[in-house]
């Protein structure tokens, strides 16, 4: 039988899904807007936050570029939430690797569309088994 907290999850991951490319701001959002924004969507999911100070740390480790103006684009919004899903599994240094194979591969928008299908694909296998 299923516990409080798994039947939480499951609902979690029933309604779960990230905003799709064009649902992301095409403006500059600042770092604390961009914390924010990441968090409204993964905050329940991961059961943490996305710090600004840990945006800032990505940067400085090049798995995203430096915000332009103070300003963190769209593309870059799609890169920390790949990130902040995959560094749950994966080191940054991996991260950083697949980051720079998708950058050879794929455009952003399209790298970012199959992730979020993967991504809901996972979570539907995993969480709905019965």
């Amino acid at each position: 039988m299923a516990t409080e907290m798994q039947k939480r999850l499951q609902e979690t991951i029933k309604d779960f899904s990230l905003p799709t490319f064009e649902e992301i701001p095409t403006v500059g959002l600042y770092l604390e807007q961009t914390s924010n924004f990441i968090n409204s969507y993964l905050e329940e999911l991961l059961g943490t936050k996305l710090t600004p100070s840990m945006i800032s740390n990505y940067v400085k480790k090049n798995l995203i570029a430096r915000p332009e103006k103070k300003l963190y684009s769209r593309e870059q919004l799609a890169y920390l939430f790949f990130i902040a899903l995959a560094k749950t599994v994966l080191p940054l240094d991996d991260l950083k690797l697949l980051v720079k194979v998708q950058q050879e591969s794929y455009a952003t928008e399209v790298a970012y569309r199959y992730f979020c299908e993967e991504l809901k694909q996972t979570l539907t296998a995993v969480f709905e088994h019965k």
